[in-house]
Order: structure tokens, then C-alpha cells, then sequence
């Protein structure tokens, strides 16, 4: 009997081995093309497959696992059948040529939102394309076993093949398996891991934990952790907005969940709410008060709203629950920085490198904090280190440079400079290929462009050309003075003709005309 999908009855589903059983009598039943689909979840469909050889011993059966996308069905049943002749072939992974080219957002996808869809997979056109040729060639009993996103995916966007089903069946899951599966969900879930999946990685967890989400058998509390786990997903997949309304759900359900409120507030972090970021980081280290990290995202929620003496005592609170927990002797560091308190921002830095020496970061702050102690040598002496880790770290070249700049070590500072410079050539290149003259720069918009991505690639480009030119004019080099302070101005017109007026490196090269030109 052929089954509309509008005959589902959702409030009272099947029996599983009733559903079952259904699907033994249609195969039995079935001699020559016939079409089926199996809505289940990978475990089911294994159980599927391990029991209707032995359910159907007169029909000679055949599976095709698809475990990478496809285009073309029909070639890869075609060389099945022509090597093995059989009656029933069973189907599995076709949401791997679904998952490849699903262009949507993920929470998107948890919301079934199949409507909207702007193209088809190339496996459904192929499927549309070909249904006579399946039904012509075949005399078999296809036998499609997919979860609900595929068979949702067939009637939207397969319509034409899949009008040709001869059943549709439903297997629910048992209380079992949905303990089961979703234990092995949370069991796995690792935020780092998410990071490292792909986009077809992440919409079939997705999907699975959404399959899980919506079983009638479901407890609230395993509800809220497959929540969890889902907001980290879409976290890890930078939809913020989603994996804010899943940890929303999780911590409505289980309001005395610290991680649940850590990473509602990291997601409202991520969206720059830094200030509802700040009272969810305060209610997960008030329901634990020894939750470092939640202390440490407090500390950063509060630097990012200035709040930077709060901050620190934040980070401290990180700090005395975990010594070693460097990232926050950093961020410490940073705001003490902040606060022009650079010897305190100098002894979090120390520590900082005490637990992670080949942090290039610390190194360069540290360095940092020194120039603007005027402890010059020093600060080179760090920035040294900070480029030893990291030789392309064009900050550290253009602050060293500086610093040696102070120190009237203008050939050194010079190299420095141009150290610099060659960490991005290009875009080097891209800033200066046009943007010859100020007056080429007012009105050639593809000098604006061309300047603009270059800045974008080196926000320190204009500073350091700057700092050439301030070398060169104090050694008397006046060309190449001048030809470095016209970049700079290409770069930053503003900023640098005013600035070049009063700085008294230029006093050298004060009177000569080229000079006078670039700072009107």
C-alpha cells in the first residue's frame, strides 16, 4: 500500500518492530521496481541491515553504504547489479551528498528550514533526472534508509523521484537507544574537537544531536546537555546567534549549570555584548566559585567594557585558583598596561613567560611596556626574544626599530624598519603601486582601494614608514626622507601631515620645498 507522508500520525508513532515488521511484509510482498524510504537513525539502520537477511530469506539482498558524496546513483547501482544479481539493495549514506553542498547556516538546518533553499544537490537533480531508467533497469526493491534532514531534503528537492515511493516507513526510537545515543554524544562532545571538524562533519553532528533533541523518550536533563553540546557546535561553526539560543535552553532547564552559563556567556561575548556577557560569567562562578576559566572570561568581559582595575581583580581570582594559568598573567599583563602601570604589567609578563617561554606575545608586551619606560635597550632585548619565536611578527620589528630610534642607533633602527616591511610585501607593494602622490591619491579610487586593503593587511605600514623617514631627516638624508614620509601620508593623510608639522626629527629638512608640499 503506497503511504503519504501525510498519513504520519507524530502523536502516536509505531511500535518499532511493528514498523519493522511493516517493512518485511512490503519487501515480501514486492516483485520488480519498487521504492522505499526508512526514516531512522544510523543505529537503527544498522540494526536494519544486520536483520532482514534473516527476516527475508527468499529475497537475495544487497547493501551499497555510501560513505562520501555522490552525483550519480545509477552508475554506482549498475555496476552492483551487473556483478551480483539481487532483489532488494539497501541503501545508507546519501546525507553525505546532501551534507557537501548545504550552503545554509546551521541553525538554519536544525530549524528544518528546507523552503528557502536557492540550489539542489546534484544527487537529487541526477535522481530526479534519472527515475525512469532506475525504474526501467531495476526490477529491485530500493530500499533508502536516511534520517528525517534527508527525507525532508527528497520531498523538497527530489520531488519527482520521490513521488514514486511505494511506502514510507517510520522506525522510532527506543528509550534505550536514545539514552544510549545520547550518552555517547555527550560523552564525546569537546569543544577543540568541534573546531577541527568540517562543514559536513558538523551538520551531521548537528543533525544528530537535533535527531536526539526532538525523541519523545528524552530526559530534561540530557535534553539540556545535548543542548549544550549544540551550542558548541554552532559556537564552534561562528553562528553565535544560534549557539546562543541553544545554551539559552540549556541553562533554562538547568539553571544550576555552571558551563552553561560559561558559554552563554562566551557566545554573548562573541557577539559583543560584553555587558550580558559579564552577569553570565558572574552567575557561573557564583554557582562555582572556583571556575577559573568563568573568572578569567569575567576578567576579559570587564576589560573589553574598561572596566580595567575590576578586570585585574578578576584575573587575579583566575590567577589564585590556578597559578600556572598563564593566559591570565597575560591578559593581567595587558590591563595593567592599560592603566600605565608598567612595571606591575612588566612582572605579569615575567610570569607569563615563566610558564610558557615561547609565548611571543609576552615577549613582545613585555617589550612593549619597557619602551614606554624608556628603557630601551631592554625593550629591544625583548622584542629580540618576541622575534627569535616569531621572525615575521612585524609589530615587533617596527616597535624594536623604535626603540632603537631612541637610542640614535638610526642605521640599526633603519634595518629594523625595513625588517618590518618585508613581513608583508605584498602588501607593501599593493599600498605604494598607486598611491604615488597625494594628489594621486585624492582622486584615483583605486589608489583609495589599493591603500586601504594594504593598511587593512598591515595597520602598522603607514607608523612604519613614518619612523623611516624621521631616520633618514635626522641623518640628512633627504630624499629618502621625504620619499618615505609621502607613503606615510599616501597611507594616512591626516594623521601624518599634521604630526610631520611639529615633530622635531623634521627640523633638519624643515625649509626645503618638498617638505613644505607634503605637510599642506
Amino acid at each position: 500500500m503506497k503511504q503519504d507522508l501525510s498519513d504520519w500520525d507524530e502523536d502516536s508513532p509505531p511500535e518499532p518492530e511493528a514498523a519493522y515488521q511493516d517493512l518485511v511484509r512490503a519487501l515480501k510482498r514486492n516483485s520488480g521496481f519498487g521504492l522505499y524510504f526508512v526514516q531512522c537513525s544510523p543505529g537503527e539502520a544498522e540494526q536494519v541491515i544486520g536483520k532482514i537477511p534473516h527476516d527475508l530469506p527468499q529475497k537475495k539482498i544487497e547493501l551499497l553504504r555510501l560513505v562520501e558524496p555522490i552525483s550519480n546513483l545509477y552508475e554506482r547501482v549498475i555496476d552492483l547489479y551487473s556483478n551480483k544479481q539481487f532483489e532488494v539493495l539497501l541503501i545508507t549514506g546519501l546525507e553525505y551528498s546532501l551534507y557537501k553542498y548545504e550552503k545554509r547556516k546551521f541553525g538554519e538546518i536544525t530549524e528544518g528550514q528546507f523552503s528557502n533553499l536557492s540550489s539542489v544537490p546534484p544527487i537529487l537533480n541526477h535522481l530526479n533526472q534519472q527515475r525512469e531508467r532506475f525504474r526501467d533497469d531495476f526490477p529491485i526493491s530500493f530500499v533508502f534508509l536516511v534520517r528525517s534532514f534527508s527525507l525532508n531534503y527528497l520531498l523538497h528537492r527530489a520531488p519527482d523521484f520521490f513521488d514514486w515511493r511505494s511506502a514510507v516507513f517510520e522506525l522510532p526510537t527506543t528509550r534505550e537507544v536514545v539514552e544510549l545515543e545520547s550518552s555517547r554524544l555527550i560523552l564525546e562532545g569537546d569543544y577543540g574537537e568541534y573546531l577541527k571538524l568540517a562543514p559536513e562533519e558538523k551538520i551531521e553532528k548537528i543533525l544528530e544531536i537535533q535527531d536526539l533533541l526532538d525523541e519523545q523518550h528524552q530526559t530534561e536533563n540530557i535534553r539540556a546537555s545535548l543542548q549544550f553540546e549544540l551550542g558548541g557546535l554552532l559556537h564552534a561553526a561562528q553562528e553565535y546567534e544560534s549557539a546562543l539560543a541553544s545554551y539559552e535552553k540549556s541553562v533554562k532547564i538547568q539553571p544550576h549549570y555552571p558551563e552553561g552559563w560559561y558559554r552563554r556567556g562566551n557566545a554573548l561575548g562573541s557577539l559583543e555584548l560584553h555587558a550580558e556577557a559579564l552577569a553570565s560569567f558572574e552567575q557561573a562562578v557564583r554557582i562555582k566559585c572556583d571556575y577559573y576559566q568563568a573568572w578569567f572570561n569575567k576578567g576579559i568581559a570587564l576589560y573589553k567594557l574598561e572596566r580595567f582595575k575590576e578586570a585585574i581583580a578578576s584575573f587575579d581570582t583566575a590567577i589564585k585558583i590556578k597559578p600556572d594559568y598563564h593566559q591570565a598573567w597575560f591578559k593581567r599583563g595587558v590591563t595593567l598596561d592599560e592603566l600605565e602601570r608598567y612595571e606591575d604589567a612588566i612582572a605579569s609578563f615575567d610570569e607569563t613567560i615563566k610558564i610558557k617561554p615561547d609565548s611571543h606575545l609576552a615577549w613582545y608586551n613585555r617589550g612593549f611596556a619597557l619602551l614606554n619606560l624608556k628603557r630601551y635597550s631592554d625593550a629591544i632585548a625583548s622584542f629580540d626574544a618576541a622575534l627569535k619565536l616569531k621572525p615575521d611578527y612585524q609589530e615587533a620589528w617596527n616597535n624594536r626599530g623604535t626603540a632603537l630610534l631612541n637610542l640614535k642607533r638610526y642605521s640599526d633602527a633603519i634595518a629594523s624598519y625595513d625588517a618590518a616591511l618585508k613581513t608583508q610585501p605584498d602588501s607593501q607593494n599593493r599600498g605604494n603601486s598607486q598611491g604615488i602622490t597625494l594628489g594621486d591619491l585624492r582622486t584615483n579610487e583605486n589608489a583609495n582601494t589599493s591603500v586601504e586593503e594594504a593598511v587593512k593587511i598591515q595597520p602598522d605600514l603607514h607608523q612604519t614608514f613614518y619612523n623611516k623617514a624621521s631616520c633618514y631627516a635626522i641623518q640628512g638624508n633627504i630624499d629618502s626622507a621625504l620619499e618615505n614620509l609621502q607613503k606615510a601620508i599616501n597611507l594616512n593623510p591626516d594623521k601624518y601631515q599634521k604630526r610631520a608639522k611639529t615633530d622635531s626629527n623634521f627640523d633638519e629638512i624643515r625649509q626645503d620645498e618638498r617638505f613644505q608640499a607634503l605637510i599642506q
